[in-house]
C-alpha cells in the first residue's frame, strides 16, 4: 500500500498556486528570485524536511509538497545523495536529512529525530554564503567572496583540506583556495571539481579512472570497473551493493587530498562541471563537452578509451548544461546552425533514466521533449531524470519507485512527462538527490 501524502497538504498547494499567480518574488540582493522550497520522494532518511505528523515516520512523498520548516526566501537549493541544502537571499544556509557523517553543519551528536527539520546552520553565521552544494557524505557552501567551506566525513579526501583529514565537524574553509575565487562546485561519491571565476578547473579526492583527469601523472583502473559488461545488466539496488562492495575492497586508494589544477585542460577556459557517482562532465567556454572517469555504463559519451578528460561523442553540437547520476549523463545542447535547444541523454538506462530509447552509450536526443519548451537546466538521481523549461514546467522520467517522479504513482516513466501538480506554480529550480527531489517555486 502506498504511503501518500496527507490531503491537508492540498491545501497548501493551492495556496502556492495562488500566490505564485498573483505575488511577485523579491530578492534582498542581486537578482536572484526567491521562493518557497518543495520536496517528493524517498523520505526515509529525513532529507524530504517534512514533519512525520503530516507523512509518517520515513515516509515517501508521491507529489511536490511544502517543506514548512523554511523561510520563504529561498534563492538556491541543493540535492545530495540523502540530505539537502537551501540558501536564502540573506546568505543562511538550511540543511535538513542523513547526519551520519556531519554533513548537516550540526555536530554528529544532534538527536537523530531531529535530522529531518531544517535548520540553520549557525557555524556559517559569519559567512554571507552565494551558493551551496550536497553530495553523499559532504556539504560545502561557497561565500560572496569565492572562499569555499566544507563539512562532512570521507575517507577519500573529498574534503580537500590536506593530507589524511577525513572528517570535519563544522565548516571549515578550504586553504588551497585563497586567492582564487570559486563559482561552482560539484561532488562525486569520492572525488570533487571546482571552477573559479575565470573558468580554471580544480580537481581532487579519488583519483581513480581519471575521473580528475591526469592529475599526479599515474592514472589506473578502479576495481569497481571490473564488472565489465555484466554490471550493465543490473538493477540499481545490485549495482550500488556491487559499487559498495567493491569500496570495501579497495587497499591504499589513490588520493590527491588537496584542490590542484587540472593540467591537461590548462589553456581551456572551463564554464560548468558536474559529478556523477564515478564519472565527471565538464563544458568549455566554447561549448565543447569533455568527460572523464569511469565508464562502465557508457556514462562519458565517447569511443576514446583512454583516461583524463577527451571529447564526447557530440560533433557540432555546443553544450550549456550538464548533470551526472550513479551511472547516466545529461546535456542540453544547440546545433552550431541553430539557437533551439534539446536535452541529450547516454550511459545506464535499466530503469528508463535516459527517457528514450537507441544506443545506450552515445548521446541522442531525448526526443519526446523535442517540441516542448526550451529546456533551462536538467538533473540526474540515482535512476531518474528531471529537466526544466523555459515555460516554468517540470518534467520528469525513469525510475518512480518511492515516489521519486512525483507523479502520483510508483510506476516507472519510459518517456518524459510533466508534473501535473505543480500547474499554475512557477518552478524557478528542479534538482534531484539520489531518491529524492527538490523544487524551488517563486512565491
Amino acid at each position: 500500500m502506498l504511503r501518500r501524502i496527507s490531503p491537508i497538504l492540498n491545501n497548501e498547494r493551492s495556496l502556492l498556486k495562488l500566490a505564485a499567480r498573483f505575488a511577485s518574488t523579491r530578492s534582498n540582493h542581486g537578482d536572484a528570485r526567491c521562493g518557497v522550497v518543495m520536496s517528493f520522494g524517498d523520505g526515509s532518511h529525513g532529507a524530504l524536511g517534512l514533519p512525520p505528523s503530516l507523512t509518517g515516520v520515513g515516509a515517501d512523498v508521491y507529489e511536490p509538497t511544502l517543506v514548512p520548516g523554511l523561510p520563504s526566501n529561498v534563492t538556491a537549493v541543493s540535492a545530495g545523495h540523502y540530505h539537502s541544502l537551501a540558501v536564502t537571499s540573506r546568505g543562511e544556509l538550511w540543511a535538513w536529512g542523513r547526519n551520519e557523517e556531519g554533513q548537516l553543519g550540526r555536530g554528529i551528536l544532534a538527536p537523530r529525530d531531529t535530522w529531518h527539520e531544517p535548520k540553520r546552520v549557525q557555524s556559517l553565521d559569519q559567512v554571507h554564503v552565494a551558493a551551496a552544494f550536497a553530495s553523499g557524505v559532504i556539504s560545502a557552501a561557497i561565500g560572496v567572496d569565492g572562499s569555499l567551506w566544507v563539512w562532512g566525513k570521507s575517507k577519500r579526501g573529498q574534503l580537500g583540506l590536506g593530507p589524511g583529514i577525513t572528517e570535519a565537524v563544522v565548516p571549515s574553509r578550504v586553504p588551497s583556495f585563497a586567492g582564487e575565487k570559486i563559482v561552482k562546485v560539484s561532488f562525486g561519491w569520492g572525488h570533487a571539481l571546482a571552477r573559479t571565476e575565470d573558468g580554471k578547473l580544480y580537481a581532487w579526492g579519488y583519483s581513480a579512472d581519471g575521473r580528475i583527469g591526469t592529475i599526479g601523472g599515474l592514472v589506473e583502473a578502479s576495481v569497481l570497473d571490473s564488472g565489465g559488461d555484466s554490471v550493465k545488466g543490473d538493477r540499481f539496488e545490485a549495482a550500488e551493493k556491487r559499487v559498495l562492495e567493491g569500496m570495501e575492497k579497495e587497499k591504499e586508494m589513490p588520493i590527491v587530498w588537496e584542490p590542484c589544477l587540472v593540467e591537461e585542460l590548462n589553456g581551456t577556459q572551463v564554464a560548468e562541471v558536474a559529478c556523477g557517482l564515478d564519472h565527471s562532465l565538464v563544458i568549455s567556454s566554447d561549448g565543447r563537452l569533455l568527460t572523464s572517469g569511469s565508464n562502465t555504463y557508457g556514462q562519458l559519451g565517447r569511443s576514446n578509451p583512454d583516461m583524463g578528460f577527451f571529447p564526447a561523442d557530440m560533433e557540432l553540437l555546443h553544450a550549456s548544461f550538464i548533470a551526472a547520476g550513479l551511472g547516466h549523463s545529461l546535456a542540453i545542447c544547440h546545433e552550431t546552425s541553430s539557437s533551439n535547444s534539446s536535452i541529450f541523454s547516454w550511459g545506464w538506462n535499466r530503469s528508463s533514466q535516459l527517457g528514450r530509447m537507441g544506443t545506450e552509450h552515445k548521446p541522442l536526443p531525448v526526443e519526446a521533449l523535442s517540441e516542448e519548451m526550451q529546456p533551462l537546466s536538467v538533473s540526474a538521481g540515482r535512476v531518474h531524470s528531471m529537466a526544466l523549461t523555459s515555460g516554468g514546467e517540470l518534467w520528469v522520467w525513469g525510475s518512480g519507485k518511492n515516489g521519486r517522479l512525483g507523479l502520483g504513482s510508483p510506476y516507472d516513466e519510459q518517456e518524459p512527462a510533466v508534473v501535473d501538480s505543480l500547474e499554475g506554480c512557477e518552478v524557478l529550480q528542479a534538482v534531484a538527490g539520489f531518491d529524492h527531489n527538490l523544487v524551488l517555486v517563486a512565491q
